[in-house]
């Protein structure tokens, strides 16, 4: 196998996995996305999960990325420690024991404070040197755990995770707000509010509670609960990630469905955004490693 002649790059995250085959001209000529993240995934069972991509994909060399690299993945990949670029993720891969797959490492952050990720890497250093993103820039990444990432000379610096996606999805799982957070959240003037009180350092226990309230009494309409508590997690987040601007311009990347809530609720905060699409950043970052291995 020749990485030259097209390789398999693939997103291997905890409850979904993305695959893109990229050619020899370095397009992505197919791709396919399914839930089989590596909690679906029995234990001994990720050599039969590889081959599987490779029977829809082409045999070919694969590059993979995400939490498949992790404690609880295929093959753990100890991580790259901060400041970290592009060329310590291709020194510090890991091989399959066949050769034909190479697993990239994370990047932890280890100082005041222990941070740690895994994929979120590929793509924002693949922004930065492709030239997508500002070499100095913070990068906002939403998510299960969104991440706010400091970004200098194009590369990761520093970053802090905040654990609204999964906060959210608790609350709307197994709370008592649950019957209020079953509709899809936009950026609605309720979302906007719950971002403005966030912000502004609102109580956030005191206010889901609150939220429940003001419906119960009239003052909220039911179908604004979510978006309302949505805006409330997300201003909160804005606290903590705008600690670390200094300045640098903001970049929102990722899914659009959710880049598109996190500009919107960084212009009620009065910061400029821009938004990328990660699957974009991450080929972007596939394709620079793989001419890194050569």
């Amino acid at each position: 196998m020749r990485w030259a002649d097209g390789f398999i790059a693939v997103d291997w995250g905890t409850t979904n996995r993305r695959a893109y085959m990229v050619d020899a001209q370095g397009s992505c000529s197919s791709e396919f996305e399914d839930e089989k993240g590596i909690l679906s995934v029995p234990s001994g069972g990720f050599e039969a999960a590889v081959s599987e991509i490779r029977e829809r994909m082409g045999d070919k060399p694969m590059l993979l990325a995400g939490m498949v690299g992790s404690n609880r993945g295929w093959i753990e990949v100890p991580y790259a420690f901060c400041p970290a670029g592009l060329g310590d993720l291709a020194r510090q891969l890991k091989w399959s024991p066949d050769g034909t797959a190479a697993l990239v490492p994370g990047v932890a952050y280890l100082d005041e404070r222990a941070d740690v990720m895994r994929g979120e890497e590929v793509q924002i250093l693949g922004a930065a040197a492709a030239g997508e993103i500002p070499a100095d820039c913070l990068v906002c990444h939403p998510g299960t755990h969104n991440k706010w990432i400091e970004v200098r000379d194009g590369r990761i610096r520093s970053f802090r995770t905040v654990m609204t996606g999964e906060l959210f999805n608790l609350l709307r799982d197994r709370s008592i707000l649950s019957d209020l957070l079953q509709a899809d959240v936009e950026p609605s003037e309720a979302f906007r509010d719950g971002v403005r009180r966030g912000v502004a350092g609102a109580a956030l226990t005191a206010e889901l509670f609150e939220t429940r309230a003001r419906v119960l009494l009239g003052r909220l309409k039911p179908e604004d609960g979510g978006p309302f508590v949505s805006g409330l997690l997300i201003g909160h987040d804005l606290r903590v990630g705008l600690e670390q601007r200094s300045g640098l311009p903001v970049v929102v990347m990722g899914r659009p469905e959710l880049t598109e809530l996190y500009a919107a609720a960084l212009e009620e905060a009065s910061v400029e955004a821009v938004e990328m699409d990660g699957e974009r950043a991450f080929l972007a970052g596939a394709r620079k490693i793989v001419e890194l291995i050569e």
